[in-house]
């Protein structure tokens, strides 16, 4: 009899969360699996939601599951099918999921604004770019351009028609694109190389050691993303999706969002 006491099935420990010891009325409550809210974000966001991710878990009792890339595969993975509680992407794609009913579009909120920059490697002194032709003169330079996918990020795409726009896009041998902005940053820095020159979203360079924001790109090839959060119609955990959005776009945090590149 004993010993039957003392087998409780997993089963029904599951079923009622908490044992009651034998001979002793305290109720121990059994340790429950936090939820994961996954999110699906442009890389632009992940430095903001990196700063403000410990406090969250903390007062949620959750864990955050990010990935991060372009928004066009970002995309590409929430229509396969990818679990996502969260959006973080360019307000046109946000807009354009709402439509198709894979986003809420009650739920979006604009995060900020984002500039596409020019980087250098760390130690190289500062390059003042204020016009076409001194961009020009400047990536006509390089060893090598770094820069997010060309075809699914949101700056991959823009520079590419600045590349052209400025003759340099026939240069095979000194593009060095990446599947995003996070990357090709990082693949810039592990390179070493004091004349490579990178071109991406401002979050993406200043949150990458090694390399340095020198400036913006310049008029006519100024490019500023919007960044919009929104629940994934597909969300198991809605309601975490929604609290981390407030805190994502809270007055209260207008300093972290400005400390992370957004505007």
């Amino acid at each position: 009899m004993n010993r039957q006491r003392r087998l409780v099935s997993a089963a029904g420990l599951a079923a009622f969360g908490s044992l009651v010891l034998p001979g002793c009325a305290t109720r121990v409550p059994l340790a429950q699996e936090q939820p994961t809210l996954h999110i699906l974000s442009g890389g632009a966001a992940m430095g903001l939601v990196n700063r403000l991710q410990p406090a969250f878990e903390a007062e949620h009792g959750c864990r955050i599951s990010g990935t991060y890339g372009a928004v066009g595969l970002m995309r590409e993975k929430l229509v396969a099918g990818e679990p996502c509680d969260l959006l973080i992407l360019s307000q046109a794609l946000i807009t354009d999921l709402a439509g198709s009913g894979r986003a809420d579009a009650a739920s979006a909120q604009a995060v900020g604004q984002v500039k596409t920059g020019i980087a250098l490697m760390e130690g190289r002194a500062p390059v003042t770019v204020r016009n076409q032709e001194e961009l020009k003169a400047l990536l006509s330079s390089a060893s090598a351009l770094y820069f997010p996918d060309p075809a699914k990020a949101t700056a991959g795409i823009h520079f590419m028609k600045v590349l052209k726009a400025l003759g340099l896009d026939q240069d095979s041998a000194k593009l060095r694109p990446y599947p995003n902005g996070n990357t090709a940053m990082n693949a810039m820095a592990k390179a070493g190389d004091p004349n490579a020159i990178g071109c991406t979203q401002v979050t993406e360079i200043i949150i990458t050691p090694g390399v340095k924001l020198t400036g913006l790109l310049p008029p006519p090839f100024e490019l500023s993303t919007v960044y919009t959060a929104a629940v994934a119609k597909s969300a198991k955990h809605p309601r975490l999706a929604q609290a981390l959005i407030a805190r994502l776009t809270a007055a209260e945090h207008a300093q972290t969002r400005r400390i992370s590149g957004f505007v």
